[in-house]
């Protein structure tokens, strides 16, 4: 069986494809993975990566369909930083919508069997409808997509029909990463755990075992902070050097050189495997990116979410109201905030439950058989 994955060029949107692709190709299928320009970063997975439709822009093409066709949507994603979700993907859409051929004759091309891809990729649907194989929609966290996917395939309708589909695919087998408890009610689909894919490397010596006091990871994810700049980092820093505990920052390539000279409990570590990083972790403090929080839900800590746009705000929520965690504002962070952090039991507990609701959650293995069988 071939398999094809695709989704939006994102490490936040692809890494999370990799375990199951992975664990289809462990099963003895051929998988590779197809994304738009700055998707390339996937096949460091060792996964075979297909360029689709070069020197197309994926934030570029968003800006531009606002600006043209949808400029009261535009508006609401700005004001937003895209955390207007039923603002956002209309113009993911048409993202998808500029993409469509070139979708469709790679897939034609590399004739898969089954195609799976992210809830804002839904134009490789397309190229599965095109080919009569079964899709397959793979949700990334806890934002519930039936709506989102709604309204994208109602942008999409035209270009579904220039390609010979005259209805819009209904109902769309989705495999679910969420635990059930932080579903917010709303069950579909397959449930699948979460397996993070962070790359290859391995932690540094010296961070590869806990410390003899509490150590706290703090990242704000892949993509640099637009809004805030380095606010939120400013704030934990200062903060965390009233605390007794060590403090990791997990920051990649940002430039923390404005920050001046750290406190003695503050590190900077650049890029490391975030979830091997939480095992060695009393808690963690976040952006809020699925992916980010699923792991540390996965390492039974707590977290500390400081969410600032896109998803991140449907993510923190999840977990505040679970008991998980905390979530906050960039303002709201002082040395209290980070004690209530590591000492508060309920979140710690909280915490626990779902990593233990997590280990019984299918896993990619299951999802790989389960999905073999929808291949005639």
């Amino acid at each position: 069986m071939r398999v094809l994955f695709a989704g939006a060029p994102g490490v936040g949107h692809l890494f999370p494809l990799v375990p199951l692709a992975r664990a289809l190709r462990e099963l003895g299928h051929e998988v590779a993975v197809t994304s738009m320009d700055g998707g390339e970063t996937v096949a460091r997975s060792g996964l075979p990566f297909l360029p689709l439709a070069p020197g197309v822009d994926w934030r570029k093409e968003i800006r531009e369909a606002g600006r043209i066709r949808r400029p009261e949507l535009l508006q609401r994603v700005v004001e937003t930083n895209a955390a207007d979700r039923e603002a956002f993907v209309p113009l993911a859409a048409h993202v998808n919508n500029a993409v469509a051929d070139a979708t469709v004759e790679l897939a034609s091309s590399w004739r898969p069997d089954l195609v799976v891809y992210e809830y804002l990729f839904p134009v490789a649907l397309l190229a599965a409808t095109s080919l009569g194989v079964p899709a397959v929609q793979h949700d990334l966290g806890f934002v519930r997509t039936p709506r989102l996917r709604e309204l994208m395939l109602a942008e999409m309708a035209e270009t579904f029909a220039r390609h010979g589909v005259d209805r819009l695919p209904g109902q769309v087998h989705t495999i679910d990463l969420a635990p059930p408890s932080m579903a917010g009610g709303e069950l579909y689909g397959w449930s699948m755990r979460p397996v993070a894919y962070n790359g290859e490397a391995a932690l540094p010596d010296h961070l590869a075992v806990p410390t003899d006091r509490p150590r706290v990871a703090v990242t704000l994810g892949t993509e640099p902070p637009r809004i805030d700049g380095l606010t939120r980092i400013e704030r934990v820093v200062a903060a965390a050097a009233e605390v007794d505990a060590d403090f990791v920052l997990a920051t990649g390539e940002l430039d923390l050189s404005t920050l001046g000279a750290l406190p003695a409990n503050v590190s900077s570590c650049g890029w490391v495997p975030w979830r091997a990083l939480l095992d060695t972790c009393a808690a963690a403090i976040h952006h809020g990116g699925s992916g980010t929080a699923l792991a540390a839900l996965d390492a039974g800590i707590p977290q500390l979410v400081l969410p600032d746009g896109s998803d991140r705000f449907i993510n923190a929520d999840a977990v505040r109201e679970r008991g998980a965690g905390l979530s906050a504002s960039a303002g709201e962070v002082d040395p209290a905030l980070l004690d209530r952090l590591l000492t508060d039991e309920g979140s710690a507990k909280a915490a626990r439950e779902v990593s233990a609701e997590i280990a019984e959650m299918p896993g990619p293995d299951a999802l790989a058989a389960r999905l073999a069988g929808l291949v005639g």
